[in-house]
């Protein structure tokens, strides 16, 4: 363990905003194709079509669905985004209702 002295929350503050500002003055901008480009436009606009459709169903799972939903809008922009399959599962998961549990117990 090394004896680093103790930051106050001011120091640590200033730390923190000297960081931010050191990478984004170092930050290379992403040089995306025409093809990626369209990729990810239709992506959205599917995510965004499903999130608008999917606005009066009922159900457990359709919160949980509508969630992801967001957050992939959100975080589009991260390197690790969800393969074509994984995608349309997204998309499709407010509208489709999960199977329900088989239980091979005694029933009452």
């Amino acid at each position: 363990m090394t004896n680093s002295p103790k930051l106050t929350p001011l120091q640590a503050a200033e730390a923190r905003r000297l960081a931010a500002e050191e990478a984004k003055a170092t930050k290379v901008p992403q040089a995306r194709s025409e093809e990626e480009k369209a990729a990810r436009k239709e992506r959205v606009t599917k995510a965004k079509d499903a999130l608008s459709r999917s606005v009066g169903i009922k159900g457990e799972h359709v919160a949980g669905a509508r969630a992801a939903i967001k957050t992939y809008l959100q975080r589009l922009n991260e390197p690790n985004q969800p393969d074509d399959a994984r995608f349309e599962m997204l998309i499709e998961a407010p509208f489709k209702a999960p199977e329900k549990k088989k239980t091979n117990g005694p029933r009452f």
